[in-house]
C-alpha cells in the first residue's frame, strides 16, 4: 500500500556540531506551527530530511496530488531552514516489482498534471545496502521501464524537464520535481530583535533577512496621524503580516509620533530634522526592545541611499543607544533590495502611495555630513528625554 508524503530537505542546519539537535528540534516545531491549519500531521526526521505525512493514515486533501499539495508545499518552504520540498509516494517493498509498479502509477498521475514534460532522467539513492541492485542499476531499470510505458517521454541526462527520483530506505520513495525554499536557519535559534518597520521597500526586506538567520522579530512603526493617514498604518500592518509568514508571530508596536515630530519641526534646525528624528526613534525603539525581550535593533538602512544614511549620520544615530543595531542591507543597492522584496511578496504593498512620517516631515536640504556641533545645536531646544517617554507611553500593540 502506498501513501503520499512530503519530503523536506534541510540545509545549513546539518552543518551544525554539538548543538545540531537544538536547531533540528526548533525547525520541526516551526514546521508544526506553520502547518497547524493543514490537518493532523506526523512530522519526523530521518538523517538530513524531514518527512511530513497525514497522521494515522487520515485522508488529507493536501496530499492528494501535486496540484492539491501546492498550498502545503508553499507553506513548508516558507519556513527558514528548509532548502526544498517535494511530494513523494511512500510504500513498503520486498523487491523491484513494488518499485516498478509504483513508479509507473506515479508517472501516470504526474503526466496528467504536467503533460508538457517530455524529457527526463532517473536518479536513485540506495540507503539499504542489502538491496540487491545498486543505485545505477535501479536508475537504469526504472528509466527503461518508463520509456516502455510512456511514448511521450525521452531521456535527457543534461537538461531534463524533470528528474524522477527513487530512494530505497526503510521504505521506498518515488517523486519528481521540487519546490525551492528560502534556506537559512530556523527562527528562534538566534535571539530576538526589534525591527524599525516603515511603509517602504527596505525595512520588510531587512526583517526577512534577519529572520533568515534565525532571529525572532517584533516591530515598531512611528505613526504621525493625521499627517500620515490610517491607510499608511494599515499598509505597515500588511507588511508586518508578510514578514511574519517567514518570521512567525510578532507584536507590532505603533508609536504615536505626531506631537514629537511637530516639536522637532518647530524647535530644531530644518536641515538636521532627519538625523534628529532618527536619534529619537532609535531611543524609543531601544526602550520598547528592552521591555519586550529584544537584544538588538534592526533597520533597513543602506549606506549612502538617503541623507540619514551617510557614515557621519549613522555614527551619530548609533551613539544614542547601547544595544547593537543590525543593518543587513547596508552594502546592498536598491535594485537588489527590490528583487528580494518581490520574491517575498512585499513589493506591491511597499509601493502603495501612502507616506510615512519620515517622508512627510523631510527637510528640503538635509545635512548629509553632520558634525558634533550640528547635533548639539539641533537638539539644544528639545527635551529628548520627555520625547522618548511620551513615545514609549503612547504606543499601541498589535498582535500579528
Amino acid at each position: 500500500m502506498s501513501t503520499n508524503v512530503i519530503l523536506a530537505r534541510m540545509g545549513e542546519v546539518t552543518l551544525k556540531g554539538l548543538n545540531r539537535g537544538t536547531f533540528e528540534a526548533r525547525l520541526k516545531n516551526n514546521l508544526k506551527y506553520r502547518l497547524r491549519n493543514f490537518g493532523k500531521l506526523k512530522i519526523y526526521q530521518s538523517q538530513s530530511r524531514i518527512w511530513i505525512e497525514p497522521k494515522d493514515g487520515d485522508a488529507n486533501p493536501y496530499f492528494e496530488n501535486e496540484v492539491a499539495a501546492k498550498e502545503i508545499l508553499d507553506a513548508v518552504v516558507q519556513v527558514f531552514g528548509i532548502v526544498s520540498a517535494s511530494l513523494a509516494r511512500k510504500f513498503e517493498y520486498t523487491s523491484m516489482d513494488e518499485i516498478r509498479t509504483n513508479s509507473v502509477e506515479y508517472m501516470k498521475e504526474y503526466l496528467k498534471l504536467f503533460p508538457e514534460h517530455e524529457t527526463f532522467k532517473v536518479e536513485a539513492k540506495r540507503g539499504v545496502k542489502s538491496f540487491p541492485l545498486t543505485s545505477p542499476q535501479i536508475s537504469e531499470d526504472i528509466g527503461g521501464l518508463l520509456l516502455e510505458n510512456f511514448d511521450s517521454l525521452r531521456v535527457n541526462v543534461k537538461k531534463p524537464d524533470f528528474v524522477f527520483m527513487v530512494e530505497v530506505r526503510d521504505f521506498c520513495y518515488v517523486y519528481a520535481g521540487k519546490v525551492m525554499g528560502h534556506r537559512g536557519l530556523p527562527v528562534g535559534t538566534a535571539g530576538k530583535g526589534m525591527l524599525l518597520l516603515s511603509g517602504g521597500i527596505d525595512s520588510p526586506v531587512a526583517g526577512y533577512m534577519m529572520a533568515s538567520r534565525g532571529m525572532e522579530l517584533d516591530a515598531v512603526y512611528f505613526h504621525s496621524f493625521p499627517y500620515t493617514s490610517d491607510r499608511a498604518k494599515d499598509k505597515v500592518v500588511d507588511l508586518a503580516k508578510i514578514v511574519s509568514k517567514f518570521s512567525g508571530k510578532m507584536t507590532l508596536h505603533v508609536v504615536n509620533f505626531t506631537d514629537i515630530q511637530l516639536d522637532m519641526y518647530k524647535n530644531s534646525r530644518q536641515d538636521m530634522l532627519t538625523v534628529t528624528m532618527r536619534r529619537v526613534m532609535l531611543q524609543i525603539a531601544e526602550r520598547l526592545a528592552k521591555e519586550n525581550g529584544c537584544g538588538c535593533l534592526i533597520t533597513g538602512e543602506s549606506l549612502g541611499q538617503v541623507a540619514s544614511q551617510t557614515l557621519e549620520a549613522i555614527n551619530f544615530t548609533n551613539e544614542v543607544v547601547d544595544m547593537p543595531i543590525f543593518r543587513p542591507l547596508i552594502g546592498i543597492d536598491k535594485e537588489a533590495t527590490c528583487d528580494i522584496s518581490r520574491r517575498i511578496g512585499a513589493f506591491e504593498t511597499s509601493i502603495l502611495p501612502y507616506e510615512d512620517c519620515c517622508t512627510v516631515f523631510v527637510a528640503k536640504h538635509p545635512k548629509t555630513h553632520p558634525s558634533r556641533e550640528d547635533i548639539i545645536e539641533a537638539e539644544a531646544n528639545l527635551d529628548i528625554q520627555k520625547m522618548v517617554e511620551d513615545g514609549v507611553n503612547g504606543t499601541e500593540q498589535i498582535k500579528i
